[in-house]
């Protein structure tokens, strides 16, 4: 790809894990694949920020939450119509709940951010790791493959996709899917790491939507 496609240098990444898509949930299995290489004569599609979105859902025993968080960036790799390589950074910063409202919505989106006192890195960490980062592997029968580091703990998962290219413009729309947030160490309230929690906890499960519209540089 051209000299602006997004370098990911997994061999820092710490944690090596891999997850299927079964009915939409998740299979752990053990190897990272290398990130998907685009053929010379590619065209490069450029993530439209404004309009691009990933929607997450989340629960525990008395209540579900749901909201958005925003992509920084991405670049998709296009060779004759078909989709070959692409990244992109979320910007964890942006987490923003959208089922609540005032001090309960800000107070929720502090804790997942990590900028409340004392709660830093009961989530997201934003301060400390203030992005995500999705390097597609592959792409096949309309399962987007790729490597998902969180808080610098990378593993490989699959979700249910569709591409489009349509002259100047790329859209990717997901499926809902299921990520198992401990296996970033995404562990605050998690009855499985935690047992004795009884209902005081958190679900390991986020449900997980991607729709993101890219551009023709």
């Amino acid at each position: 790809m051209k000299s602006n496609f997004i370098k990911i240098a997994l061999m820092s990444f710490l944690v090596v894990g891999a997850f299927s898509c079964k009915n939409n949930e998740t299979e752990v299995s053990e190897e990272l694949q290398e990130a998907a290489t685009a053929t010379e004569g590619n065209v490069e599609y450029i993530v439209d920020t404004e309009v691009s979105k990933i929607t997450w859902e989340a629960s525990k025993p008395t209540a579900t939450h749901h909201g958005t968080i925003d992509l920084q960036e991405g670049v998709f790799a296009v060779n004759q119509g078909e989709v070959e390589a692409g990244n992109f950074l979320v910007a964890i910063n942006t987490i923003a709940v959208e089922d609540l409202q005032g001090d309960d919505r800000a107070g929720l989106e502090a804790h997942l951010k990590g900028t409340a006192e004392g709660k830093e890195g009961d989530f997201f960490d934003g301060a400390k790791y203030p992005t995500a980062t999705f390097e597609m592997t592959g792409i096949e029968n309309n399962v987007v493959k790729g490597n998902l580091t969180i808080k610098d703990k990378t593993n490989a998962v699959e979700f249910p996709a569709v591409f489009s290219v349509n002259g100047d413009v790329l859209k990717l729309e997901s499926e809902a899917f299921i990520l198992d947030r401990t296996k970033w160490g995404i562990n605050f309230g998690s009855k499985s790491v935690f047992p004795n929690l009884g209902d005081k906890f958190v679900s390991d499960d986020m449900k997980i939507t991607i729709s993101i519209l890219a551009n023709k540089a």
